[in-house]
This record gives structure tokens, C-alpha cells and sequence, in this order.
């Protein structure tokens, strides 16, 4: 009997090893911890619910039986293994297929996931799909969205909802420059920071082992992204920073877990993707939105015409009046502008240069005043995180010349004057952007814009304006 079955002793002791190792892949295993959040997640769902029918009135859904239970699948399986503390019953998630080309997936706060038709097609198999939803899904489970914007006032989920809706399709549909609303509080919903992108990292591995796929697929996904040119990549990675390292410690978490079962289907997989060569081919997000721009709005009436935004604008005044925001700033500004606020900034334009266009703010002339997150990154690297956001919603922003030193409100800045051509007016456009550092470490900046042919007229104000700036903070 005993060549055949071990002694007491020998059970014991193998099950003492069994437990050891489970103990010791227990304590390698990275714990992932939520930051603080002083919302509710309840008001997670509110504000996602409310995003994610913005975002479907503009841009357009895949309505493919197949492919959608295909990434419904894959987003229910990873939703069942995800560890029972990080729970929210409340969460309402959905996972969605836009049919545009780039590169790119969003989840919004409560649960609503969009995979766009370009994500798919670029991955090599199920489990690099699983691995973008996985990492996704651990922004919206660890509720990255609110708890990066926890330290701000309370915001209004309405306007929040718009502005989340915004910074995912501002510039498609032409915006002038980026707005205060999408580089402020409206970002802290969908540009995360490189601790939250890591967080995001090691619990999408974990998921992804938990529910049968190999961990690394995530990494492989992330290597094919990068490979990207064009408009195939850019926003994705702009929008999820690469915390450094990010090979290294996906292969290293990925050695401590294992793969419960096995999940991933060739043959559906192959299927989806012959399904999607066989399709008319996907518009670019620009086109797409563009398209819903000339539809008729809800209630029946076209929708605003900008061709003629910024065609009638008075010059600035040469007598200017004073400005305080809170405990924030003083600024002097000519006085035919008027301040038109948002939740992190506040622009002064002049009569004829701003309006609403299709729910998104658009501005031809003047300034615009307002601060937005900073990791405690140096001015340098804060100033070109952000100009890097400005670009990623004005796809003919360009630099004219490398940033400059400066001077304003006693403090050390930068300045770079970037060219922008407008989607909407057609007509190029000189912009100026001011930064410099609050003393919570965040970003302030000062977006001076003017078309090309009209900028002589408007740079003397443009330069009393910066020059006027008091930060209080």
C-alpha cells in the first residue's frame, strides 16, 4: 500500500506545501487599494447614465447581434471574478461597440464601457481585447473617475456629464481650442494619472487570470498600441499614461498569478474578425460626428450653423475692467468682454465669438483663464501633459517654436504660441498658451486666441491681460 498511496505524514506534508504556495502567490500578489473618494458611488452611476447618452446621441454604435455578444461576453465574465470587496451592486455595466477606426475604449463611472470597432481589430486574439476591457473595467471598479476629482468642489452632474461627454468628442465636431470644462474637472473622469493607470494595470491582470486569460495579453495589447502612427493610438495612450515600466511590472505581477481555466474562443474570435473585414470600412471618429452634426437636433430644428462664429467681432477695448475669481486670481481685461464661467475656468470673450455648438463651447477670440490637475510633475513636464490634451481635441494644433521662459503674477512660466486651423470657421488661428504653478502644485494657464488675419489687432490686449494676472491662491 505505501508504493501505492502516501503515508499519513506524506498528506500532511503535501498539503502543508500546497498551502504554502498558495499563501505565498496570496501575499506576491499586488494589492490594489481604491483611492479616497468622497462620492458615493451612487453617484458613480448617476453621472455615467448621464455621459453615456450624450456620447450615444453622438457617436454611432456597431448594431452587430454577434459582435456585440462578443464583447458582452468577454465584460460579464470579467464582472463575475472581480474580488467581492471591490463590489458596488449598484454599478450598471454595459459594454458597447462604436463603430469608428481608431484605436481607443472608454469607461465611464457606474459601469458603461465602449470598445471602439478599430480596438478590435487590431488585437491579435480574445484575449487582447479582454485585457484593454480588464484594464477598463478597473478604472470604472476603483471608481478613478470621482476620486480623481475628489479634492474639487462638488460638482453638478449634469454639467459634469456634458463635460466628460466633451473631452471624449470635443474636437471632432470643431472645436475652436479646447475648453476649460474638458481640461479641468471634465478630464479627471477619463485622463488618468500614471499611479491610477498602474493600479488599473495590476488589477486588469489579476481579473484577466481570474476569468481564464493570460495576463500578458494585456502587455501585448499595449505593445500594438504604441506601434500605432496617425490617428490610431495617440488618444488612447494620451488618455491612459504610461506609468514607466509598464512591461516590467505587468510580467512581474503576471509570474505571481494563475490562470484560473481557460478562456477565449479562436473560432468566435475568428468569426468577429471576418465579420468586421467583411463590413463597409469604419468612418474616423471626426467624420462620424461630423455626420451627426448635420442631422436635426430632437426637437426638429437643424443644428447650429458656426460657419459664421467669429465673423462679426468687435476689436477689444482699449479701457479695460477688473476681474476676481474667489481666492484664485485678479485679472484686468478690455471691458466689451464678458466672462463666460465653467467649473475649473473662466474665458472673457467678445460679443460674436462664443457660442454653444451641438452641446460643445466653442471661442474665436479671447482668453481663457482656468488650472487643471498636476501630479507634481515639474512646469515643464505639466505644460506639455497639457498641451498634449489641447492637441488631442484640435488635430491641426501646432507649435510655431519650442516653450519659452517667463514671468507672470511674480511667478516662473512658460508661453508657446501653437497654430490651430478651425474645423468649424475654416480660418487659421494664433494661440497662446501661459502656464505657471499654483502652490498646491496644480497647473494654471492662459489660452489666448485670435484668428491669424485679426492677431495684430488683439496682441497688445493679450499681453496686458497676462501681464495683469495676480494669482491669490
Amino acid at each position: 500500500m505505501s508504493d501505492r498511496y502516501p503515508s499519513g505524514g506524506h498528506i500532511l506534508e503535501s498539503v502543508a506545501v500546497a498551502v504554502a504556495l498558495m499563501a505565498s502567490l496570496a501575499v506576491a500578489q499586488t494589492r490594489v487599494t481604491p483611492p479616497d473618494n468622497k462620492y458615493t458611488p451612487a453617484q458613480d452611476v448617476e453621472l455615467g447614465q448621464q455621459a453615456a447618452k450624450e456620447v450615444e446621441q453622438q457617436l454611432p454604435l456597431l448594431r452587430d447581434d454577434g459582435i456585440e455578444s462578443f464583447v458582452d461576453r468577454i465584460g460579464r465574465r470579467l464582472v463575475e471574478v472581480m474580488p467581492s470587496e471591490l463590489e458596488h451592486r449598484e454599478f450598471r455595466y454595459s459594454f458597447k461597440v462604436i463603430n469608428v477606426r481608431e484605436i481607443n475604449a472608454f469607461a465611464l463611472p457606474g459601469g458603461p464601457m465602449y470598445i471602439n470597432r478599430g480596438m478590435i481589430q487590431a488585437a491579435a486574439v480574445e484575449g487582447e481585447v479582454a485585457g484593454v476591457m480588464a484594464h477598463e473595467l478597473s478604472h470604472v471598479i476603483l471608481r478613478h473617475g470621482t476620486a480623481g476629482a475628489t479634492k474639487e468642489e462638488p460638482f453638478q452632474i449634469g454639467a459634469i456629464a456634458g463635460a466628460i461627454a466633451g473631452a471624449i468628442i470635443g474636437g471632432n465636431v470643431g472645436q475652436i481650442v479646447a475648453q476649460g470644462t474638458q481640461f479641468g474637472l471634465g478630464t479627471y473622469f477619463l485622463r488618468y494619472s500614471r499611479e491610477y493607470e498602474k493600479q488599473a494595470d495590476l488589477l486588469g491582470v489579476q481579473l484577466m487570470a481570474r476569468a481564464g486569460y493570460k495576463p500578458l495579453d494585456l502587455m501585448h495589447m499595449f505593445q500594438t498600441i504604441e506601434k500605432q502612427g496617425g490617428s490610431g493610438g495617440p488618444q488612447f495612450l494620451s488618455d491612459h499614461p504610461n506609468p514607466g515600466n509598464r512591461a516590467a511590472y505587468i510580467t512581474e505581477e503576471a509570474s505571481h498569478l494563475r490562470i484560473e481555466g481557460q478562456a477565449g474562443d479562436a473560432r468566435e474570435f475568428a468569426r468577429v474578425m471576418d465579420r468586421l473585414r467583411g463590413m463597409s470600412p469604419a468612418p474616423t471618429t471626426e467624420d462620424a460626428t461630423r455626420q451627426r452634426t448635420k442631422t436635426p437636433t430632437p426637437s426638429g430644428q437643424p443644428a447650429p450653423d458656426a460657419r459664421h462664429i467669429g465673423t462679426r467681432v468687435a476689436p477689444p477695448s482699449s479701457k479695460y475692467r477688473s476681474y476676481t475669481e474667489g481666492n484664485l486670481f485678479r485679472v484686468s481685461v478690455p471691458d466689451n468682454w464678458k466672462e463666460v464661467a465653467a467649473s475649473s475656468s473662466v474665458k472673457f470673450v467678445p460679443d460674436g465669438a462664443h457660442v454653444q455648438v451641438q452641446g460643445q463651447p466653442v471661442f474665436t477670440h479671447g482668453v481663457e483663464l482656468g488650472f487643471t490637475r498636476n501630479e507634481i510633475h515639474p512646469l515643464q513636464e505639466a505644460t506639455e501633459e497639457f498641451i498634449d490634451g489641447l492637441a488631442q481635441s484640435n488635430p491641426h494644433l501646432r507649435a510655431t517654436g519650442g516653450l519659452r521662459r517667463t514671468r507672470w503674477s511674480d511667478r516662473d512660466g512658460l508661453v508657446v504660441t501653437l497654430d490651430n486651423v478651425s474645423e468649424v470657421t475654416g480660418r487659421g488661428e494664433t494661440v497662446m498658451v501661459f502656464t505657471t504653478l499654483l502652490r498646491d502644485g496644480n497647473l494654471f494657464y492662459c489660452i489666448a486666441v485670435a484668428p491669424q488675419d485679426e492677431y495684430q489687432v488683439y496682441q497688445r490686449s493679450f499681453q496686458h491681460v497676462v501681464q495683469s494676472v495676480r494669482l491669490t491662491d
